[in-house]
């Protein structure tokens, strides 16, 4: 199998921490692959039109879209049950909290896309606050959630892990740490699995 991915893409970094979490790191040859807001890719996105990281190329040719996705193949593969329950309440309860998590990652990426990428005479600033304040409110509903920060290692786990990261990674001064001591206990404690330390996006 083949995963195109990038050290800096937090969606990336979710499947590569639950590759190692299954066991199937090793099974994986991992490409870098380089996609950017209005910079044509023609070749990546012959893999996939939408031009998202990351893509996991099976060894058939079958193409498997979406983190989410990839990391339930992943963990199907492994067995089951490893990362995602595999029925009942819990199931439904985990695929939600990773739903927002996810929701929150697509916002606070369309914000540094707004600040950074976007020539600054086209900004929207009210666009942008409005993003980033779903992501903020998120971290805000996680904050009070037990059942995930304490909880077994799960993909809500590692989504909430991901958020955090790419908080520190692209928003450093965005104060999150004091504003939610829960999430940073939490973020420290990660930090602790192997799987979280090694996945840490470099430096900017």
């Amino acid at each position: 199998m083949k995963l195109t991915f990038s050290p800096a893409s937090p969606f990336a970094r979710k499947v590569r921490i639950a590759a190692i979490e299954t066991g199937l790191l090793d099974r994986i040859e991992f490409t870098p692959a380089t996609v950017a807001p209005g910079q044509p890719n023609e070749e990546y996105s012959k893999i996939t039109p939408l031009k998202k990281l990351p893509v996991l190329i099976l060894d058939n040719g079958d193409v498997i879209l979406d983190s989410y996705v990839i990391v339930e193949y992943l963990d199907e593969l492994a067995g089951g049950g490893k990362l995602i329950p595999a029925s009942g309440p819990e199931r439904w309860k985990v695929k939600s909290d990773h739903s927002l998590l996810q929701g929150m990652l697509d916002s606070m990426l369309l914000c540094r896309y707004e600040k950074m990428v976007r020539p600054e005479g086209l900004r929207w600033d009210a666009w942008h606050d409005d993003h980033w304040s779903r992501a903020w409110a998120g971290m805000a509903r996680f904050e009070n959630k037990p059942d995930v920060l304490s909880g077994p290692f799960n993909i809500a786990q590692i989504g909430l892990v991901c958020v955090l990261g790419y908080a520190d990674f692209r928003f450093a001064d965005c104060g999150w740490r004091k504003a939610y001591p829960k999430l940073d206990a939490f973020h420290q404690r990660m930090m602790e699995r192997p799987s979280v330390k090694i996945s840490v996006p470099p430096a900017a």
